[in-house]
C-alpha cells in the first residue's frame, strides 16, 4: 500500500515554531540555513508541507545549545493560539474539551508527521489520558522534547478551551530522567512526571475534560476538521526538488500568473534550468502544468458549487470550453457529471 504523500512532513505552521525556537536559543543560522522548507516562501505558504528531517534537525541542533526539557518548554511557549493554524482551535469550538481533543486526535496529520507520531485518547472511568506515541528511542534528546512539547500543547489547548489551567493527575515521559525538570514542571504545571515509561502521556479527571466549552460554538467544529482535512488534501508536501518547483508553480498559479519565467524566477534559476530539471525527473512544463490544473479544478468541483465558466477562469483557461475539453480528456466526462461522481484519485499532489 502506497503511503500517504504527506507522510514524513510536517506543516509550514510547526516549522516555523521550531525555527523560532532554534533562534530563541541562539543555535547558529549556518547550521540549519540550507535545510529543505525553511525559505520564506514555503514557511510562509500554508499549504507547504516541510520535511520531517528538517524539524527533526532543528531539534537536534537546538539541544546541543540548551537542555531538552528547556527547548520543549520553548517550542510551547512560542505554540500561541493560533500559531498552529485552524488545528489549534479544534479542541475550543467542540461542545467539550474532551470530544475537541478527540477531533484534534483525527485531524493530527494536518499539523505533525503521521508516519512517525500519532495522539490517542483513553478515558477509563474517572480519568482521561492523551497519549502521544513516538518512535524515538529514549537516549534521544530531540525525540524527548517533541514528546514533551506536543504534551504541553494538549494541555495548552485544553486550558485554553476551559479558560483556565488544567493540572493532569499524572505525567509520564518515554524519557531518560534528566538532571533537572523544571521547564517541564513549568509546561505541565505539576513536579509529579514520571520519566523511562513505555509512552508518553498525560492524564487528567474525566470531569475537568466533560465540562461545557465556554467558547463552544455549534457547527464550527465540522467547519474546522473540513479546512484541516481540505488543506492536507490540498498541500504540497516538499520531499525534493520537484516538490519544490511544484510548490512555486503553485504558489505563481495562486496569483494567476503561472508562466515558467515567473516560476523559474521563484525559484531564482534560469527557465533552462527549469526545463532541464524537469527532464531529469521525467516530466516536463506542459505535464506538470496540467496536472496542477486537473487537481485544482477537480478540487473546485467536488468541494464547490462555482459554476463551470468560473472555475474555468480560476484554473486558467480561456473560456468553460477549454475547460469542457479538459476534463473530457482527463476523466472521459463532462465537468456536471465529474461533480456527481466519487472524487478520483490526484495523481499531483
Amino acid at each position: 500500500m502506497t503511503a500517504p504523500p504527506h507522510h514524513n512532513t510536517t506543516s509550514s505552521n510547526l516549522a516555523r515554531i521550531y525555527l523560532a525556537a532554534a533562534r530563541l536559543l541562539h543555535v547558529p543560522q549556518q547550521g540549519y540555513e540550507g535545510l529543505l522548507g525553511l525559505a520564506p516562501e514555503h514557511l510562509n505558504d500554508d499549504l507547504c508541507r516541510t520535511p520531517t528531517s528538517t524539524v527533526v534537525r532543528l531539534a537536534e541542533l537546538a539541544t546541543v545549545h540548551a537542555p531538552w526539557t528547556m527547548l520543549s518548554l520553548v517550542l510551547a511557549k512560542e505554540s500561541r493560539p493560533g500559531a498552529l493554524g485552524a488545528w489549534d482551535y479544534l479542541v475550543s469550538s467542540a461542545p467539550t474539551p474532551l470530544e475537541g481533543i478527540r477531533d484534534a486526535s483525527d485531524c493530527f496529520a494536518a499539523v505533525g508527521d503521521a508516519s512517525t507520531d500519532a495522539l490517542h485518547i483513553s478515558e477509563d472511568g474517572q480519568q482521561v489520558t492523551i497519549l502521544h506515541h513516538n518512535q524515538a528511542d529514549i537516549a534521544y534528546e530531540a525525540g524527548n522534547a517533541v514528546s514533551a512539547y506536543a504534551l504541553g500543547v494538549y494541555r495548552q489547548c485544553l486550558s485554553n478551551a476551559v479558560q483556565r489551567n488544567l493540572t493532569p493527575v499524572r505525567v509520564t515521559l518515554a524519557a531518560e530522567t534528566p538532571r533537572r525538570h523544571d521547564s517541564l514542571t513549568e509546561l505541565f504545571g505539576t513536579r509529579a512526571i514520571e520519566f523511562e515509561t513505555p509512552v508518553s502521556s498525560l492524564t487528567f479527571l474525566a470531569s475537568d475534560l466533560k465540562e461545557p466549552n465556554p467558547a463552544a460554538q455549534p457547527g464550527l467544529s465540522a467547519v474546522l476538521r473540513r479546512h484541516a482535512e481540505q488543506t492536507l488534501a490540498a498541500s504540497v508536501p516538499l520531499h525534493d526538488w520537484l516538490d519544490l518547483f511544484r510548490a512555486a508553480l503553485a504558489s505563481a498559479h495562486h496569483e494567476s500568473d503561472t508562466t515558467l519565467i515567473a516560476v523559474a524566477r521563484r525559484m531564482a534559476v534560469s527557465t533552462r534550468t527549469v526545463q532541464r530539471r524537469l527532464e531529469e525527473h521525467g516530466t516536463t512544463w506542459n505535464g506538470e502544468l496540467d496536472s496542477l490544473r486537473r487537481s485544482h479544478v477537480t478540487r473546485l468541483l467536488h468541494d464547490t458549487n462555482l459554476a463551470v465558466d468560473t472555475v474555468a477562469a480560476r484554473s486558467g483557461y480561456a473560456d468553460a470550453r477549454a475547460l469542457r475539453r479538459a476534463v473530457q480528456r482527463w476523466y472521459g466526462t463532462t465537468p456536471a457529471a465529474l461533480r456527481r461522481r466519487p472524487r478520483p484519485a490526484d495523481g499531483h499532489q
